[in-house]
């Protein structure tokens, strides 16, 4: 199907014909988003946001979910979709590297729109009888197959633990929503996802119950060994969630979830009627979900965040005040770093050709440590 799009120019001289608003009008009618499993918090968000366009703008959207991470952006990339709502994989794609540094993929030249601060740690079921991180050793925890985003956090917070994926019972699922699930089934003791999935609700209510493990904020040693294996974490106690409360708080990490993600081509003045959407309608999508306040556009238009940020968001925030010279200078270090990245990619597959991927991969890897310890 072809969609498609009224220019922002197109819709307001309509409007002022009529005497009408040309209220963020630059929208296209119909979108179509990825994001993750049906269930998920990622796709309920996606979900309550497309919703709030459509009573807004009555811009069409379809989302289509996606258990992996391949499965997400590829529609993004093949230009199938026009927004992909993802998780860490935004920055492995950006730097290469995890399911991206095949010779297929190497670093993305992706945006962010913007992205929810949101919170990560190991829901276990209570019967389990895990309260710390050591405790998870020779315990079942569930991985998801091709997810990246998901394996490498819970790959960082083992590593907080002084644990790896051999001192704990490793069980892998097909996709997220599986993954999730397994603790009710009884086939994991425990996993690593953010706080408000549905499936963690069903949990909370079933007769194993849930229990999250705890990430003290004050283990320095802990948190070094984390960002060894992902530096994009910081401590978080979070009240939100299945089996969280005021009075029931758990300690995790924090980062940014759902992050919206454009290619860096998208039009400007495209994404920026998006972030205006997406901030004039909050109203009407911020109640949608325990954690969907967040959505506020001071905060989801802040870095840090795993990518650099769009020239079009930047201008809505700008306009807004949000944006500074600081936050200017991050994204100007990060648009540097993918820069450096993608010109030493191009170098390695040239210098590559005929190896194989073993090979390929290694000399990738050295290549990468080489640019990012040169950078300022």
């Amino acid at each position: 199907m072809k969609y498609q799009t009224l220019t922002a120019g197109l819709i307001a001289a309509s409007l002022m014909a009529l005497g009408g608003n040309a209220h963020a009008q630059g929208l296209p009618d119909t979108m179509t988003w990825t994001a993750y499993d049906v269930g998920s918090q990622g796709h309920s968000e996606a979900s309550a946001i497309a919703d709030a366009f459509g009573r807004a703008h009555n811009s069409r959207i379809r989302i289509q979910p996606a258990g992996s991470a391949i499965g997400r952006l590829q529609p993004l990339v093949a230009g199938r979709a026009d927004y992909a709502y993802l998780a860490t994989e935004s920055f492995f794609a950006s730097e290469g590297i995890h399911d991206f540094a095949e010779r297929r993929w190497g670093p993305q030249d992706l945006r962010a729109v913007a992205g929810r601060p949101s919170t990560f740690g190991v829901p276990s079921a209570a019967d389990a009888d895990i309260h710390t991180l050591e405790d998870l050793r020779g315990k079942r925890v569930a991985y998801v197959a091709g997810n990246p985003s998901v394996n490498v956090k819970c790959d960082a917070i083992l590593a907080f633990g002084g644990l790896t994926r051999d001192d704990v019972d490793a069980v892998m699922f097909p996709t997220h929503g599986a993954a999730m699930s397994s603790m009710v089934q009884n086939q994991a003791d425990a996993a690593c996802t953010t706080t408000t999935a549905s499936q963690l609700y069903e949990l909370e209510e079933s007769s194993r119950g849930i229990r999250w493990v705890d990430i003290p904020a004050d283990d320095e040693q802990g948190w070094q060994r984390m960002n060894r294996v992902a530096p994009v974490f910081q401590p978080f106690q979070e009240t939100i969630g299945a089996g969280l409360s005021e009075t029931s708080p758990a300690n995790m990490l924090a980062y940014r979830y759902p992050i919206i993600v454009a290619l860096g081509n998208k039009s400007d003045d495209e994404v920026y009627e998006f972030v205006k959407a997406l901030d004039e309608t909050y109203d009407l999508y911020k109640d949608a979900t325990s954690a969907i306040h967040r959505w506020r556009i001071e905060d989801a238009g802040a870095p840090p965040i795993d990518i650099p940020f769009h020239a079009g968001a930047i201008r809505y925030l700008e306009e807004q005040g949000i944006w500074d010279e600081e936050m200017q200078a991050w994204n100007h270090a990060r648009l540097a770093r993918l820069e450096a990245l993608s010109d030493a990619w191009s170098q390695v597959r040239e210098e590559g050709d005929g190896l194989d991927e073993e090979a390929f991969a290694a000399r990738w890897n050295e290549r990468r440590e080489q640019v990012l310890s040169e950078l300022p």
